[in-house]
Parts: C-alpha cells; structure tokens; sequence
C-alpha cells in the first residue's frame, strides 16, 4: 500500500532496514521506525492545529507504544488519547500527559482510581453506568472530573468491535441524569469515526457520525444556555495536515492523530505531496518455498485491513505481489507470487498497520536525513526493550 510512496519520499529507511536485517541486527517480523521524521511529523500536525486554533491528543497503538516515538511526538503534542489502560500507563511512564482516556476502550471500573488521579484533561463515558463509575471514583479523589460523552454512530458508520455510546435521541435524558452526579461533569462530545479517507482518492470526508456528534453538542449547549462553541468536540479519524481545516469547519476543537505521525493515512499513500513522511517499513524473511515457486514469509506484523500490495527484494530488486489472506488464517507465514527470492532473503513492505495487535519487534531508528543512521534500540509491541 504505501511501498513506492516510502521508496520515493525515504528510500534510506528502506535501505538501511534492510542493512539491519541482511547484517542479523534486526530478525523477521520487525517494524523499522524513522525516529526523525516521526518527530517532523508531529511538528507539522502541531503547526497546523496551532493555525487553526485546534487542539491535538496524539495516538500511539499504531506504532507499538514505543517510548522512545512518544517522546518524540509528545514534544510537541503533549498529551494523549490513550485507546486502553495498558497504552495510558506506557504513555504516561514515557513521558506524556493524559489528555483523553477511554475514547475507544472504556476505563474498566477497578482502574478508575489510578488513572483519575493522573488528572486527565477528559474521560470518554459510552453510558450512564460509565459515567456513575467515573463520578464515585473522582468523588472519592475530591474533585469533579470532566467527561466527554460519547455518541452512538449512524448505522453503517462504526467499524465492528467498536460500537457503543449514547443515541442522540437519548442524550437529553442521559444529560439530566449526569447532571445529578456530584463527581462528574460534562466537558463536551465526542464520536468515532468521524472522518474517514475516501476510496480511491484518500480524501478526508466526514462520516454521519461527524454530523451526529455536532447536533449532540448543540442539544447539550441548548441544555446548559451556553454556545456550542463552549463545549469540546473531539473528531477522531485520519487526523492528518489535511484534515486539520476540515475539523476546523466542522466546528471541532480537538482531532487525534495517529496515523499521520508516521505518514501513513490512506491519502499518504496515493499523494506524495502530503507534508507527513512515510515513517515506518516491516521487514520479514523468506522462510521457505512452495512447490509452486511462492515464496513464504515470516508473519506475525501482518494486520487484516493493511492493505498491502506488494514486497521488495532488496537482494534482486524484484517486487513481488503479495497474495491475499482469508480473515480467519493465524499470521503464521504470509506468500508472495512467484519470482526471483530465495530462503533466507531479506524482504521489505510498507502498509498500514497496528502494531499493539501484533507480536512484531519495533527497531527505531535515527539519523537517516543526516547520512548517519543509527539504531538506537528495540522492543516489543508493548514498548518494552526487547533483545
């Protein structure tokens, strides 16, 4: 998926990936992560939020909740949109303060304690047992926390496995109940996704959720006598340097970045001028042959929805078609097409990926625009040091 546009925009990452594999520095099934042109790209993102007079929670699952990437992105992004409680305590040991806690995965009610006294900016509810839980908790810790409310999607708009939250026609009674808990206090809305990359073109576009979570800070606003423009609206979804202005007129005062820190949205991978630089290659080992001349790879890094096409042979330079895998097979290995590879070869990919549900190895990387790339350490998918 975004393999010529990593070789056009930051072909030393794919080559000294490669010089770390083909040496034994690095084994299969490891992320190579450009520590520099993650940090350039935060300070893009930054930039842009500043001009628009937005606000930014950066996302690390994406990237593996390395240590070393989350300094570099929190240097500029400061706080975060921790997607579970294992990530808001990687992210917050390494540095970076909470900003929004619970957007996708809700704060189990035993956690509570501990991460309501990191004083997060907001705490996403999906419903109103959420939100008594938050309230108790916070009230226990002597002080009122402010809570994002979460909006149901519009059918069709929700990726499965993440459904949840409040219907709209249901907000105005949920408010008054919230209203009522001495612990807690509505901040403003928030709903996922909210824009998405169209197909084809990889423009950002609202979703219907995007609509729905404007009308629900409208009616919340109406409730309270306040203007909307008081309340937050976080918009959550390919939040990149070209969605930014699209937040903006949709009235949000926070997007959350993730993918765009490593240039890896679906618009960077069909438009080159994007400013975010691809910052990330896998890389992976022939492992055997089939009969048929396919040559297997190691897996392990491989994600459902990456959308990978095709895989480098740094040792022929031959590119070689990935074949598709059905939804239920285990990454144990992933086949190419046929063509000039054997046992033992270094190869090189580049798609979009998840790398905390992953068991892949994340080697960051340093040095590279400078002519002296360096490895500077690596870890496993939780961001612990590994080897």
């Amino acid at each position: 998926m975004f393999l010529d546009t990593v070789l056009a925009r930051n072909p030393r990452l794919v080559a000294f990936a490669a010089e770390l594999h083909e040496g034994g520095a690095i084994a299969p099934d490891t992320y190579v992560m450009d520590l520099d042109a993650v940090r350039e790209n935060a300070a893009l993102l930054a930039a842009g939020a500043r001009r628009l007079g937005l606000s930014l929670w950066f996302v690390a699952k994406q990237f593996g909740r390395n240590p070393e990437l989350i300094r570099a992105v929190s240097g500029h992004i400061p706080e975060f949109a921790a997607i579970d409680p294992p990530e808001a305590r990687v992210l917050r040991a390494a540095g970076a303060r909470a900003g929004n806690l619970g957007h996708l995965v809700q704060i189990p009610v035993r956690a509570l304690p501990e991460m309501l006294a990191w004083r997060p900016a907001a705490v996403t509810v999906y419903d109103l047992a959420n939100a008594r839980a938050v309230s108790e908790a916070a009230g226990r810790l002597g002080f009122v926390q402010d809570i994002l409310v979460r909006v149901e999607g519009a059918p069709g708009a929700v990726f499965p496995g993440q459904e949840g939250g409040v219907p709209l026609a249901g907000l105005d009674a949920f408010a008054g109940a919230v209203e009522r808990l001495a612990g807690v206090r509505i901040a403003g809305v928030t709903a996922f996704p909210c824009v998405r990359c169209s197909p084809g073109t990889g423009r950002p576009q609202p979703t219907a959720n995007a609509a729905l979570a404007v009308s629900a800070r409208e009616v919340l606003a109406a409730r309270a006598g306040v203007r909307a423009s008081r309340l937050l609206l976080s918009a959550p979804g390919a939040t990149s340097v070209a969605s930014l202005p699209l937040l903006a007129r949709l009235g949000a005062t926070h997007g959350e970045p993730g993918h765009a820190l490593t240039g890896t949205t679906p618009l960077h991978a069909v438009d080159r001028r994007q400013p975010e630089r691809p910052a990330y290659v896998y890389v992976s080992e022939v492992a055997h042959t089939l009969a048929d001349g396919s040559p297997a790879l190691f897996g392990g890094g491989f994600y459902s929805r990456a959308g990978v096409a095709s895989a480098l042979v740094p040792r022929t330079g031959a590119r070689l078609a990935v074949r598709g895998a059905a939804a239920g097979h285990i990454d144990y290995y992933r086949l190419l097409e046929p063509g000039d590879a054997r046992v033992g070869d270094t190869a090189v990919l580049a798609f979009r990926t998840q790398v905390f549900v992953t068991r892949s190895t994340v080697a960051v990387v340093s040095g590279l625009s400078a002519g002296v790339p360096r490895l500077t350490g690596c870890y496993d998918a939780w961001g612990r040091p590994w080897g």
